[in-house]
């Protein structure tokens, strides 16, 4: 049986200047690809001159500062229509994408695209979404009643991958990449019978029940804060408006 968590896989994480996906920028990006578990691997790496500064707290997290990517980083415009680009490629190549997180890292890109190129992200793909693959999601949904957070640190080590170098894109990329392996092989009987285009489609339902359930937890601690239960992609707003 083809197993797809032992096939081709493609990878991908940025860094930014903050946690806001509608106002925040991409100060560097990775895009990592494997054609097989264990396999040699092709990383894609992306710095970038935000034009904007970058806060001292981001900076603590990736070790970006404002003067090394105003000396070696290059303008966003060409840099977010490389990556898209890049990701489009997986996409024609039939290659699912990791993404940790995805609603954060595919919308952050999303809005840059919209940015700097007057584009989107679904006009680089032709509006033919990719196939992605969330750890964070998947691990959520199978194994739901496990305590503990499920940061990239905290499921590398729950499920035994080597994170070096954690905040930098290409290492969380290649971490996430064999983290989605991982959980593959560990819920084999209920993921290897599933094509990653049909794991797509759960994961979708799967987010979107998670963030009822977040929303109805932060309702009972009386906080009024709101998850928004798209994936992979955040719709933008302020088009439909």
């Amino acid at each position: 049986m083809n197993r797809w968590y032992e096939g081709p896989l493609a990878a991908f994480d940025t860094e930014t200047t903050g946690v806001d996906v509608e106002q925040d920028r991409i100060v560097s990006a990775a895009l990592i690809v494997q054609e097989c578990a264990g396999g040699r691997v092709r990383t894609t790496r992306w710095l970038v001159n935000p034009g904007v500064p970058v806060p001292a707290g981001a900076t603590e997290v990736h070790g970006l500062t404002d003067e090394h990517l105003q000396r070696h980083g290059r303008w966003p415009a060409p840099v977010v229509e490389e990556i898209a680009r890049s990701l489009g490629e997986q996409q024609v190549a039939g290659r699912p994408v990791v993404v940790m997180n995805a609603p954060f890292d595919l919308t952050l890109l999303d809005r840059e695209l919209r940015r700097h190129r007057a584009s989107s992200l679904s006009r680089y793909l032709d509006n033919r979404p990719l196939t992605v693959l969330d750890p964070r999601v998947l691990d959520k949904h199978l194994d739901r009643y496990r305590k503990g957070r499920r940061t990239l640190t905290d499921l590398c080590a729950h499920y035994g991958i080597e994170l070096e170098g954690a905040h930098d894109a290409a290492a969380d990329a290649l971490a996430s990449l064999e983290l989605v392996r991982a959980v593959g092989r560990r819920f084999a009987s209920r993921l290897e019978r599933l094509t990653p285009a049909e794991l797509h489609t759960l994961q979708a339902v799967w987010h979107a029940a998670q963030a009822r359930g977040l929303q109805a937890w932060f309702a009972r601690q009386g906080t009024p804060e709101a998850v928004d239960p798209h994936w992979p992609l955040r719709p933008d707003l302020s088009a439909a408006a």
